[in-house]
């Protein structure tokens, strides 16, 4: 199989974004097989103790020890950039305020749009790259973004922030194989993170804990409050809305003989909203900022399309009524259960992505 790039000259210079882990490795290797002059570049994100010692983590000291081996191994040069007051004030500052919001985030998505696909680009040209390549499972035909071959690794949901001028320039090379095949090829290369595991949590929060790292953050997370039923009905209390998110029906706190769920969290009177599954059925999704990867002046009306809400959910059939360029109301043909403002709205077209946005309270 070919992994010869698109549009760039044999043998020239290509930036890839290494994180330390088997994908991004991989891609670093098959662009030197392939006789690119290959530039390694990690960003150094965040340094906080004992994250860095996290095996399942991108982006900290061990992560960045990895890559810098994997560069030594394959013989290209590697830099490694300090980003890690950036990615404070654009991602985890962000992650922090969007739970005192109320809100689920997704700090991968805000970290591509405010950090890895803004300033890794610009580094790359800086270099003098005709191409940045990234381990991401995407893919990039004819300069529109698509799923990956392996829908279940695909992270196109991730990637729907990328603004239509820089695909061009990306290349996701692994975006045609499955994992498995990646790992054949990191152990053919003879890369000792083989057999790293993959990142599972949020890079930035140690064990998995991000009530924890919230409350660090902003100490407010914890304010106590009333759990109360959607009929006005005061059931209990909680010891602050972190705890809590769209659709949990475990660990309430509370006593019911019906099953409840959490279905709004109401950050301002520190409330946690309890009902029946049936209160979270949602039909009519309001999205904001939105971002674009196809030209939609003939579509004011709106359009049909296939929308996705959750990284590791399904799409669902649903008609994208246009307000203006960067507001939408996405309705669903069928309600969905869980919707939590904070994440992400993907529509796509088949494989394709057509864009995304942040889904509003």
């Amino acid at each position: 199989m070919s992994f010869v790039l698109d549009a760039v000259s044999k043998g020239g210079r290509v930036a890839v974004a290494m994180s330390g882990g088997v994908d991004s490795s991989v891609a670093a290797a098959l662009m030197h097989q392939e006789g690119y002059q290959v530039v390694g570049i990690t960003l150094q994100l965040y340094d906080h103790g004992k994250t860095i010692q996290k095996a399942k983590a991108c982006c900290a000291g061990q992560d960045i020890y990895d890559a810098r081996r994997v560069s030594e191994k394959i013989g290209i040069p590697h830099y490694v950039f300090d980003y890690e007051t950036v990615f404070k004030e654009e991602v985890i500052d962000n992650f922090a305020d969007s739970y005192l919001r109320g809100e689920t985030p997704i700090p991968c998505v805000r970290c591509n749009q405010k950090v890895k696909f803004r300033d890794l680009l610009q580094t790359a040209r800086d270099l003098g790259c005709e191409a940045l390549v990234t381990g991401h499972y995407a893919q990039n035909i004819n300069n529109q973004l698509h799923q990956a071959f392996d829908l279940n690794r695909d992270q196109s949901y991730f990637l729907f922030s990328i603004k239509q001028k820089d695909l061009a320039y990306l290349r996701f090379p692994l975006g045609g194989i499955p994992k498995s095949q990646t790992r054949a090829l990191a152990a053919e290369f003879g890369l000792e993170i083989a057999d790293k595991p993959d990142s599972q949590d949020i890079c930035f929060v140690p064990d998995g804990n991000y009530v924890r790292t919230v409350s660090k953050l902003r100490p407010e997370a914890l304010i106590k409050g009333d759990i109360v039923h959607i009929d006005g009905r005061v059931l209990g209390q909680h010891q602050g809305i972190i705890h809590y998110t769209i659709g949990q029906r475990r660990g309430l706190g509370i006593a019911s003989v019906d099953p409840l769920y959490v279905v709004a969290l109401d950050s301002i009177n520190h409330r946690v909203i309890v009902g029946p599954r049936s209160a979270l059925a949602v039909t009519h999704i309001p999205v904001q900022d939105v971002s674009w990867l196809e030209d939609l002046s003939g579509c004011s009306e709106g359009f049909r399309c296939s929308a996705k809400i959750r990284s590791t959910g399904s799409t669902f059939p649903a008609v994208v009524q246009v307000i203006d360029e960067t507001h939408v109301l996405v309705v669903l043909d069928q309600p969905e259960y869980g919707v939590s403002s904070g994440q992400a709205c993907v529509f796509y077209d088949g494989t394709r992505v057509i864009g995304g946005g942040w889904i509003k309270r």
